[in-house]
């Protein structure tokens, strides 16, 4: 008979599976969406930036987005 584990989203505290680290996805070095392109061009003129390489792949898009909300003071 195997044991068991636990189920960690039945836990006091379960961890979030909607978040995850960009370096960790699938598809983390596909180049980036056209939403992210937009967004990431809008944050970056905002923050007095330049603008973005188009070839970002959407793990560095969304790491970058982080980023420049962060500066920006948004969550």
């Amino acid at each position: 008979m195997t044991e068991q584990l636990p189920n960690p989203k039945l836990g006091e505290h379960p961890g979030s599976n909607t978040e995850k680290d960009p370096s960790d996805w699938v598809s983390g070095d596909e180049p980036m969406t056209g939403a992210q392109a937009s967004y990431l061009t809008t944050l970056s003129e905002e923050a007095g930036e330049e603008r973005p390489s188009e070839n970002l792949t959407k793990a560095d898009a969304s790491q970058r987005i982080d980023a420049l909300k962060s500066k920006l003071g948004r969550a």
